[in-house]
């Protein structure tokens, strides 16, 4: 059996997230690092609609770019997120010389930190995670919890 991963709460507070890519997961992942406070800058050739519109509400900072060597430095965390295996690969070998935490959305066996499904209550913070082996059930779950906490149903999620 694969080792777990500890599930840990971290402060993001105007920590420095990229996020290269500009596709539906990049959206995800940007909509929930906002909800915590991070800074997050996206890199990609092209957005789609939503962080367009998140851009220009001045939510998130932009580059309508490839990624390309050295984007990395100065962020706090970085999530390869491009539909590109070869440029998520770089992305995470960048990040470990540099000792960045990396989580690469294509290649679970990259990752420093799988992304969690999260359930926010007025009171908790709900994270959880199948590792990537059950995407469904860890989503199911999530809709139990939101249902027994009366969680927020915030299209942040979903």
């Amino acid at each position: 059996m694969e080792r777990p991963y500890f599930p840990m709460f971290v402060n993001l507070t105007e920590k420095r997230v990229l996020i290269a890519g500009g596709g539906k997961i990049a959206l995800r992942r940007a909509r929930t690092l906002l909800r915590f406070g991070a800074s997050v800058h996206v890199t990609a050739p092209k957005l789609c609609r939503e962080l367009e519109e998140m851009e220009g509400e001045g939510l998130i900072t932009t580059e309508h770019r490839p990624y390309q060597t050295g984007d990395v430095e100065g962020y706090d965390l970085v999530l390869a997120a491009t539909d590109d295996r070869t440029v998520n690969r770089k992305i995470w070998e960048e990040c470990r010389e540099r000792k960045i935490m990396v989580n690469v959305s294509d290649d679970k066996a990259l990752c420093d930190f799988y992304f969690p499904s999260v359930v926010m209550t007025e009171d908790a913070v709900i994270g959880i995670n199948s590792g990537g082996d059950d995407p469904a059930g860890t989503k199911a779950l999530r809709a139990k919890i939101e249902e027994l906490c009366d969680a927020e149903q915030d299209s942040l999620y979903h």
